[in-house]
């Protein structure tokens, strides 16, 4: 005989596994923005600099 739990097991790891991915991926987003924004801040240091030359 099956159990009635054994069915719902791949759902449930299905279900993590979405879970998982779904916040690698929302934390892969925010370093890029992170990065994004620094670069853009180092890019406007760098001519802020060459103006006062």
């Amino acid at each position: 005989m099956k159990r009635k739990s054994d069915s719902a097991k791949p759902a449930n790891r299905d279900d993590r596994l979405k879970a998982a991915l779904k916040a690698n991926l929302a934390r892969r987003k925010a370093q890029a923005r992170a990065r994004a924004t620094a670069v853009d801040d180092t890019q406007a240091n760098e001519r802020a600099e060459k103006k006062k030359d």
